[in-house]
């Protein structure tokens, strides 16, 4: 799906765009940008899912379906999350055989429906949609190692469906197998600073995934103080590494920066969501190159213009912009990458970022 489309001011402030003023905009973008309306609607119909109406949403993903869309194993999987959340169970499950039966080549698309049945606490239903999506996408026959899963189209999607199956076993208290091996390896071989304190096993505790899921505060304090904790401690040994950083500009900062340069679009995209698209291609290609402690740079017109004037650099020089996100990431205005895929996404949409710039039909 691409994303060069250039939003239609809200009449309404942040505050007051609830998910159904969002998801009423949304539908009026997409008859204004014809050429961009199945990412559009699909934008919509979360929308209002997040508002809870469910019927709406269901409307918006059937009629995609049945225009043809582009990414139709991936919007029938976002179909079936909203049939489970709207409480239609039985549907969601039949939907989800029959699409199961089509051998969706897209990662998103089982991992979406895995993670839905593991939310839902049906473990032995996640982690077989989980193995059967790596067993589709890798091929039967591929040997069960990090390289396969890196040289593969789409290898930072299938990682995150090896490691689901080992969080959803892992809390089924099942032994370790060779994809479970291989999460430890994935997860052992991500960068230093992106990589959660301690094995793949820790992280996956049963004990600590139910006190993240409890809302007790008493509980999810006392995990957090140890996260913490836990945290400043391999920050301390790692002793403030290098992070190569991709220099982001929030909506209102990319409007003024390309108003007043507007050949940087060549560097940044047209529009705002095309400037999204490019920061997070960008870092899913280095880490795949296996470059270590990856961020984004948040950066601002009046910083940029005052850090050019105290170094004497030219603005639209390309070095000057790595020099300035380096700079950035030097004074510790930066946030590591990926996101958690159930945090907020790094681009401020205030959706997950597994629904966001995480998910693979937005790239």
């Amino acid at each position: 799906m691409s994303r060069k489309r250039r939003p239609t001011p809200s009449r309404h402030t942040p505050a007051e765009r609830t998910p159904v003023i969002q998801a009423e905009e949304l539908e009026a973008l997409a008859l204004e940008y014809p050429q961009d309306r199945e990412e559009i609607l699909v934008d919509a119909a979360g929308c209002w899912g997040d508002a809870s109406q469910y019927d709406r949403a269901l409307a918006l993903y059937q009629r995609l379906l049945d225009t043809g869309c582009e990414d139709a194993h991936l919007i029938e999987a976002y179909r079936i999350n909203t049939l489970w959340d709207a409480g239609r169970t039985d549907q969601a499950r039949d939907a989800a055989t029959q699409l199961r039966r089509q051998h969706p080549t897209d990662a998103g698309a089982w991992n979406f429906v895995a993670e839905m049945f593991e939310t839902a606490g049906e473990l032995h239903d996640a982690t077989d949609w989980f193995t059967a999506g790596i067993t589709h996408l890798l091929g039967p026959a591929t040997p069960l190692t990090r390289q396969s899963v890196e040289d593969a189209p789409g290898g930072y999607d299938i990682e995150m469906l090896v490691i689901g199956r080992h969080r959803v076993r892992r809390r089924l208290a099942q032994p370790h197998d060779d994809l479970d091996h291989l999460a430890d390896e994935l997860h052992e071989h991500r960068p230093a600073l992106l990589r959660a304190p301690g094995t793949l096993d820790d992280l996956h505790d049963p004990d600590r995934l139910r006190a993240a899921e409890s809302g007790d505060p008493d509980v999810l304090r006392t995990s957090i103080e140890k996260l913490t904790a836990e945290v400043a401690a391999r920050r301390a040994a790692l002793s403030r590494p290098r992070m190569t950083c991709a220099l982001f500009w929030p909506e209102p900062e990319f409007t003024q920066l390309l108003t007043q340069s507007p050949a940087l679009q060549d560097a940044y995209g047209a529009d705002h969501h095309d400037h999204i698209r490019r920061v997070e291609e960008i870092l899913r290609r280095l880490s795949e190159e296996g470059e270590p402690h990856l961020g984004i740079a948040q950066g601002t017109v009046s910083d940029f213009e005052e850090f050019t004037r105290a170094e004497g650099l030219s603005p639209q020089d390309g070095d000057t912009r790595a020099q300035y996100a380096a700079d950035l990431a030097a004074r510790g205005q930066t946030q590591a990458w990926p996101p958690p895929r159930n945090s907020s996404c790094w681009c401020g949409s205030s959706r997950k970022y597994k629904k966001c710039c995480g998910n693979p039909a937005q790239i």
